[in-house]
């Protein structure tokens, strides 16, 4: 019986970089890391309300930093459209999801006394 034909290999996009799994764990790590700070600041109350939002913030920035370059594959080179596309959205997508959970919490604050 003869083995089934095997596809093609396709050279990876020139825009994107290659996601192997030793850039996979990385980011897994780092993400992880950058989850378990903030959740430490707050679970031990290490830090006054305004900085350990401050710490959320920066840490969340970092965390979509690290999505974007780790498990995306999009690497920081002013070549590609695609990359700044990318980044726009991403960009838009936490602008609508930082700011519509503001209003709302602020929103409910404020009916509430």
């Amino acid at each position: 019986m003869a083995a089934a034909p095997r596809p093609p290999d396709r050279p990876a996009s020139r825009h994107c970089k290659v996601v192997t799994i030793g850039s996979c764990l990385v980011g897994v790590v780092l993400a992880s890391v950058l989850t378990a700070v903030p959740f430490g600041f707050v679970a031990a109350r290490a830090l006054p309300p305004k900085q350990t939002f401050a710490v959320i913030g920066v840490a969340a920035i970092a965390q979509v930093v690290v999505h974007l370059l780790y498990f995306l594959g999009l690497d920081l080179k002013p070549s590609s459209q695609n990359k700044l596309a990318a980044l726009g959205f991403a960009a838009v997508v936490l602008i609508v999801l930082v700011g519509g959970t503001l209003w709302m919490m602020f929103g409910r604050y404020y009916r509430m006394m």
